[in-house]
């Protein structure tokens, strides 16, 4: 991959002074540019891609949108089109890094296609609501989001310093890539929650003793899309999905939703995968007068002032296997879905506070029914969810797929 070229995507009709600075400042560095034009109106210098080219990526053309001055439409256009384009740039081998600039407008157009490329590519976005909330714009990305301080808008005291060290910072990024010579070992994408912990634990540690790396991902939302991405773009090897609680909130209302995605990335692309059904006794809330007026009825569990969990009901079990099965009956190679008969989480243990097998069994029984993909291998195990036999299990299923798979 060509790592001494930074594509520069911005608006050169409108932004041309601030983007040749950035230029300019890279070129110094030693560095290559590689300029992708995303205004809608003529650039004051010529790029090595149009926005013509971006347009034309989603079917469109930017005569006709710049005629008709709808910023709106242009602007959902660009970001389009460069969420396509910018993967195939970066396979070509057009560029090893990237950088933008803009206030909400900009930031919204270019981020799409950085959240498009690889875990890894380095991703520079200087802009003006850099330091607010950001997760709409980075996602499950690795988005550098710099905070411009002035308004991009030309240069002068200020700016000059934000633009020139958001220049040393890709320069900085793209000249020293990790270049990792040891031997690669296969990596293992695991899902964890506080009240699954114990069964992650013992399974990372059986798989390690095999040889895996194993990542761990806290299945807080964010942890879960950036779970999905990495295997989306082949990353990973064999996927311990035991804790798939994100689906409770992404279904009831919850603050830690994994999106509608979850669970698709490993099903769709063959990855071998250990699936289980985690924490999903449980909604999580922030502190108790967050929980909507809806559900003040319901069986709760404060886990610390800023974090309410809420037990599920059996309707709501029953709507959770029907979301499971729906995703699992995509996969394209075997899965294998784990059930623990004795407890989906460390608050569902015989004699703790989410115990309710009944409930638990509308789940199971739920996706017994649904689950029709041959594919899906499933195996009941009476124990509950942190047993150090149900992580062995777990463990050495994956262990099986991986090797099935090679």
């Amino acid at each position: 991959m060509n790592n001494t070229t930074i594509a520069i995507a911005g608006t050169f009709d409108s932004k041309s002074e601030e983007f040749l600075f950035l230029k300019e400042q890279i070129e110094k560095n030693g560095l290559n540019t590689f300029l992708i034009h995303t205004g809608i109106f003529a650039p004051a210098f010529t790029p090595d891609v149009t926005n013509q080219e971006i347009a034309q990526a989603v079917g469109a053309d930017i005569e006709q949108i710049a005629a008709q001055r709808n910023r709106a439409d242009g602007t959902k256009m660009i970001a389009q089109g460069l969420e396509i384009l910018l993967p195939k740039l970066y396979a070509e081998g057009k560029f090893g890094g990237i950088i933008s600039a803009g206030g909400s407008g900009g930031t919204s157009m270019v981020t799409p296609g950085m959240r498009a490329l690889p875990i890894g590519v380095p991703k520079v976005m200087v802009s003006t609501v850099a330091a607010g909330d950001v997760s709409g714009y980075v996602g499950s990305s690795d988005i550098f989001m710099y905070p411009s301080i002035v308004d991009v808008a030309g240069i002068n005291s200020i700016s000059k310093q934000i633009f020139t060290n958001a220049a040393n910072a890709i320069s900085g990024m793209v000249q020293h890539l990790t270049q990792d010579n040891e031997e690669k070992k296969e990596v293992i994408a695991a899902s964890m929650f506080g009240v699954t912990t114990p069964c992650v634990e013992v399974a990372r540690r059986l798989l390690e003793e095999k040889g895996y790396e194993v990542l761990v991902f806290h299945a807080t939302g964010a942890g879960g899309k950036s779970m999905e991405k990495l295997i989306a773009d082949g990353l990973i090897t064999g996927v311990l999905d035991i804790t798939t609680t994100e689906w409770c909130d992404e279904l009831f209302g919850g603050n830690m939703p994994g999106g509608p995605h979850r669970l698709e990335a490993a099903a769709k692309n063959g990855i071998a995968q250990v699936v289980s059904v985690g924490a999903l006794d449980m909604v999580n809330f922030g502190a108790m007068e967050t929980v909507p007026e809806k559900y003040h009825d319901r069986l709760f569990y404060q886990h610390n002032p800023m974090v309410t969990l809420m037990r599920t009901t059996a309707e709501e079990n029953k709507l959770l296997g029907l979301k499971i099965a729906e995703k699992l009956n995509l996969a394209v190679a075997k899965t294998i879905l784990l059930l623990p008969l004795q407890g989906v989480s460390g608050l569902d243990a015989k004699g703790s506070e989410f115990y309710a097998p009944e409930i638990d069994q509308v789940l199971f029984d739920t996706l017994k029914q649904a689950i029709t993909n041959p594919l899906v291998e499933i195996q009941e195990l009476d124990y509950p969810i942190n047993a150090p036999e149900f992580a062995s299990a777990a463990a050495t299923s994956l262990d099986q797929l991986i090797k099935k798979n090679y």
